[in-house]
């Protein structure tokens, strides 16, 4: 369980940054300083979970405004139309589809990989509105429009989902 304080290693887009909790009145915001610093500015007084709150909130910012591009391409790339897509906290899988309903749901703990990591999920779960199952059709249909996917599953596997003590 992260602890939410001074020093603590935490991820976004794949960079690994120290966190840096400012006590400030006013909205809690979080904000990226340098090259290595992720700085939580929180009320004074404010609890682990509300600090944690915080900052999920921001990286569901992050991806609100990083996936649309994507959907927007690869969508059009590939014939296809999600009725609907959203962010929620998964335990076992970085994303879903329902391809009767053309509903995709993205893990909200995507936002700390890198951006192709997102954007490999974002592929896959669209290729499923072609091809439910991973059988040899859905794996020729990511060979062809998106090759590097085998390495990019990799890299986003690196780090077990749900993993919350990093190594330093």
């Amino acid at each position: 369980l992260r602890e939410m304080v001074n020093g603590e290693s935490h991820y976004f887009l794949g960079q690994r940054y120290r966190l840096r909790v400012r006590e400030r009145e006013g909205v809690p915001r979080v904000a990226i300083h340098g090259l290595d610093t992720l700085e939580l500015s929180v009320r004074p007084g404010s609890t682990r979970d509300q600090r944690e709150t915080s900052l999920q909130h921001w990286y569901r910012q992050a991806l609100k405004v990083r996936v649309p591009p994507m959907l927007t391409r690869w969508q059009a790339t590939l014939g296809v139309q999600a009725s609907h897509w959203g962010i929620k906290r998964m335990k076992t899988k970085w994303g879903s589809c329902n391809p009767d309903t053309k509903r995709l749901w993205l893990n909200l703990e995507l936002a700390k990989r890198p951006e192709a990591c997102i954007e490999y999920v974002v592929v896959h779960e669209l290729v499923h509105l072609i091809e439910r199952r991973h059988d040899d059709r859905f794996v020729a249909l990511l060979d062809r429009h998106l090759p590097a996917w085998r390495r990019l599953r990799q890299q986003l596997h690196e780090v077990p989902l749900g993993h919350h003590e990093w190594a330093e």
